[in-house]
C-alpha cells in the first residue's frame, strides 16, 4: 500500500506484469511523512481493505510459511501504516513468523525532518510484532554503490538491485533445492536471542562492477573475510565496537563445504570476530547450490558463487552462495546496531525537547504521551543490548553440530 503517484510507477513500469492489478492498493491520499497518519488516519481507512487482500492470499497458500515485509522507517505509510498491518498479522495469524526488510533512516541523508519520530515510534509499536528485522541505511548502500560498483551517481534503481540480491540470497533455500537450507522460521531461531534483540546485521559478498567481474579472483575465503569490513555492511556503524551473538552464513553457487570450513576456521584465527561469552562461537551455515543472478545489462557484474552474512551484533552473520558463480550473505546480530539507535534516539531528543513538528501528530488523533512511552521504549533497547554485553560466562569448547540438514561449525 502507498500513495497514489508511487504505485503509477509500479503500474506502468518494467516490471508491471509481476504484479496483479488487484494486489495494488493505494488510499486517495499519502501519509504526508506522518506516522500518526499513517497509522490513525489513512491507516485506519485502509487496513481492513488490505487485510480482506492478504486473507484472500493465505486461502490460496498450501503451506503459509509466513510473511515478508519491505517499508521504510521513516515515511507515514512505512511507519505508521505498517506498524498497524503488523499488529492485525499478528492478531490474525498467531506465530507465523514476520520477516522484515527494512530502509533505516541514514546518518547524514535524510528524506524528511520527522524521520526520528517516526523512526521511533514505528520501532516501539512493532517490537513485539516483528521477529526479525533485516536493516540497510541509504548511505551505508550508496557508498557501497561507489565503491565497488563504481557509479559516481547512484540511482534508487542501483540501491534497490544491491538489496534485491540480498533478499534473493536469504530466499533462495525457500525456491530452490541446497545441501543446507534455511527456512524462514530459523532465521528466528539462530539469529534472535531475545525477542526484542531482533535486528541482525546484513553483508553481502561479492559485490562487483560488471567491468571487473571477469578479472577479480571470488574464492570462498575472501568472500567470507569481505564480510567481516565494516565497509561491506548495510548500516553505518561498526561492528569491531561490539561483540557477536550469533553469525548466519546463506553461501550460493560454487561452493562447497570443505572451503567453508577452512574460510570460518581462518575467520577464529584472526581474532577479530569476538563473541559474548555466554553463547557459544557457531557459525550457522547454509548452502545452496543455484548460482546468484544478475539484471542483464545492470552494473552488478555475474557471479559463480556469493554469500550473504547476517550477524546479531552483540551480532550474527549469514552466507549465501550464489555469485561469480558464488555468492555469500552474511547476517549477524550485534550489539553494534545499538550505536545506530544511540544515533537515533539524540535526533529524536533536540527535536522532542523543543515539541518541534509534534503538533502535526497530535492534530492526526495521536496522544503527545506515545511520544514519551515510545523514547523510553528505545532507552530500553539500548539497555537490553548493553546488557547482553556486559553479562559474561565461561564459553565451552567450540562445537558442531548438524540437525535437519543444517550445520553449525
Amino acid at each position: 500500500l502507498h500513495s497514489p503517484a508511487c504505485l503509477d510507477e509500479v503500474r506502468t513500469g518494467t516490471y508491471r506484469e509481476l504484479f496483479h492489478p488487484e494486489q495494488l492498493l493505494s488510499g486517495k491520499e499519502d501519509a504526508a511523512n506522518c506516522y500518526a497518519r499513517g497509522r490513525y488516519t489513512i491507516g485506519r481507512e485502509m487496513i481492513d481493505v488490505v487485510m480482506d487482500r492478504v486473507r484472500r492470499l493465505t486461502e490460496n497458500c498450501r503451506g503459509l510459511q509466513g510473511f515478508l515485509v519491505f517499508h521504510s522507517f521513516g515515511g507515514g505509510t512505512g511507519s505508521g501504516f505498517l506498524s498497524l498491518l503488523m499488529e492485525r498479522l499478528s492478531t490474525e495469524y498467531g506465530k507465523k513468523p514476520k520477516l522484515e526488510f527494512a530502509i533505516y533512516p541514514a546518518p547524514q541523508v535524510s528524506t524528511a525532518m520527522v524521520e526520528p519520530y517516526n523512526s521511533i515510534l514505528m520501532t516501539h509499536t512493532t517490537l513485539e510484532h516483528s521477529d526479525c528485522s533485516f536493516m540497510a541505511d541509504n548511505e551505508a548502500i550508496y557508498d557501497i554503490c561507489r565503491r565497488n560498483l563504481d557509479l559516481a551517481r547512484p540511482t534508487y534503481t542501483n540501491l534497490n538491485r544491491l538489496i534485491a540480491q540480498i533478499v534473493s540470497s536469504i530466499t533462495a533455500s525457500l525456491r530452490f533445492d541446497g545441501a543446507l537450507n534455511v527456512d524462514l522460521t530459523e532465521f528466528q531461531t539462530n539469529l534472535v536471542p531475545y525477542p526484542r534483540i531482533h535486528f541482525p546485521l546484513v553483508t553481502y559478498a561479492p559485490l562487483v562492477s560488471a567491468e571487473r567481474a571477469y578479472h577479480e579472483q571470488n574464492t570462498v575465503a575472501d568472500m567470507t573475510n569481505t564480510c567481516f569490513e565494516p565497509g561491506s555492511q548495510m548500516v553505518k556503524c561498526d561492528p569491531r565496537r561490539g561483540k557477536y551473538m550469533a553469525v548466519c552464513l546463506l553461501y550460493r553457487g560454487d561452493v562447497v563445504p570443505k572451503d567453508i570450513n577452512s574460510a570460518i576456521s581462518a575467520v577464529k584465527t584472526k581474532r577479530t570476530v569476538q563473541f559474548v561469552e555466554w553463547s557459544p562461537t557457531g557459525f550457522k551455515v547454509g548452502i545452496n547450490y543455484q548460482p546468484p543472478t544478475v539484471v542483464p545489462g545492470g552494473d552488478l557484474g555475474k557471479q559463480t558463487r556469493s554469500v550473504c552474512m547476517i550477524r546479531s551484533h552483540r551480532m550474527f552473520y549469514l552466507l549465501t552462495d550464489a555469485q561469480s558463480r558464488k555468492s555469500s550473505l552474511f547476517y549477524s546480530n550485534t550489539s553494534a546496531i545499538a550505536e545506530a539507535w544511540a544515533r537515533l534516539d539524540h535526533k529524536f531528543d533536540l527535536m522532542y525537547s523543543k515539541r518541534a513538528f509534534v503538533h502535526w501528530y497530535v492534530g492526526e488523533g495521536m496522544e503527545e504521551g506515545e511520544f514519551t512511552e515510545a523514547r523510553e521504549d528505545m532507552a530500553a533497547l539500548e539497555k537490553d543490548y548493553e546488557e547482553i554485553g556486559a553479562d559474561e560466562y565461561p564459553d565451552d569448547d567450540d562445537t558442531y553440530t548438524a540437525s535437519r540438514g543444517n550445520s553449525i561449525y
